[in-house]
């Protein structure tokens, strides 16, 4: 189901990271990078909770925006029970919608605030999501202080929070669409291979967006996924092109783009709730604001395992959403 949006925009976002997207090659685009995994706190757990919090701040603090003015929250992370948004939300008198949808919860909470803009039940809705490292690791696969080797598939939890407020307020950055993604099943077990998990679902996604809106792939200026990985990326790519007959020339995947796979010991590269945004709100919405892209298409992606699942030999279902995201001027 792709939903067509007329008056929706993104006024402000706000970019939180860690230590290993601070020394990325996308560092310089964010709006605050944190050295210390714990942020100051007694556990990783607080610690997303931390960055969850002062991604809101930062983004009230760019718009010099007053929260009592935002007629509702919508946000959601990888934890259960999506207990860090829970207890930031608490802090806040604010009417909040928790969502999970794995590492495509940025895109769905756009698409879903698109939704109350666009019917006239909201003026104003600020997006979030987060993700941490090692409290993903600790809660999906063991705590990293076991040590244990992991094979090259897998891909790398990203720490970060991200915080978008949307409104009918004019801006440079324009919601023009969202596709709702189907949940999609490759058969896939392997809990280290998220990005074989994903692609499925994504390519199924893509190729309905482009079928509800009459649209080819060629008029994009970008195609982005996240969190696929390298080799997720190439399974999309082959996938597309014998699936459906659709060639991705101007792609990338942002969980490609977040580290420097050369030098950081991230594997295949970034995940997590965290990943799509932390590129597309700061280079991504840079480049465009600049004239490098008008139309870009953001179609993240999750898979949604679960370890009592998993531990029952079961597989690991994927989903994406999508959005249209186009340059105003």
């Amino acid at each position: 189901m792709t939903l067509k949006f007329n008056d929706v925009y993104i006024n402000e976002t706000a970019t939180i990271t860690g230590p290993y997207e601070s020394e990325g090659p996308l560092a310089k685009y964010f709006d605050l990078c944190h050295k210390d995994l714990y942020f100051g706190e007694k556990n990783w757990e607080e610690a997303e909770e931390k960055l969850i919090y002062e991604a809101i701040n930062t983004l009230t603090r760019k718009k010099k925006l007053d929260l009592n003015s935002v007629d509702v929250f919508i946000g959601g992370d990888l934890l259960n029970q999506i207990a860090p948004s829970n207890y930031v939300m608490k802090k806040f008198n604010n009417s909040f919608i928790g969502v999970y949808a794995a590492c495509s919860n940025s895109t769905l909470g756009l698409i879903l605030s698109g939704v109350l803009l666009e019917g006239g039940f909201a003026n104003r809705v600020i997006s979030f999501t987060s993700s941490h490292n090692t409290a993903a690791e600790k809660q999906y696969r063991y705590p990293v202080e076991y040590g244990g080797p992991k094979p090259k598939a897998t891909t790398f939890t990203s720490t970060g929070a991200v915080s978008a407020l949307l409104s009918k307020e004019k801006s440079n950055i324009k919601l023009e669409s969202g596709t709702v993604g189907a949940v999609i099943d490759s058969l896939s077990k392997d809990v280290f291979n998220m990005g074989a998990a994903m692609a499925k679902a994504v390519a199924d996604t893509i190729y309905k967006h482009l079928k509800d809106t009459g649209r080819s792939i060629d008029y994009y200026d970008l195609v982005l996924t996240g969190d696929l990985g390298i080799y997720g990326k190439e399974i999309l790519k082959e996938y597309m092109l014998s699936e459906y007959n659709i060639k991705l020339d101007k792609y990338n995947d942002t969980g490609v783009m977040l580290y420097d796979l050369e030098t950081q010991p991230v594997y295949a590269g970034a995940s997590g709730p965290a990943c799509a945004p932390l590129v597309t709100y700061s280079y991504i919405f840079n480049e465009m604001k600049k004239g490098k892209y008008k139309r870009v298409l953001l179609a993240a992606t999750g898979a949604l395992m679960s370890p009592t699942m998993v531990n029952h030999k079961l597989t690991i279902p994927g989903i994406s959403h999508a959005v249209s995201l186009e340059v105003i001027s």
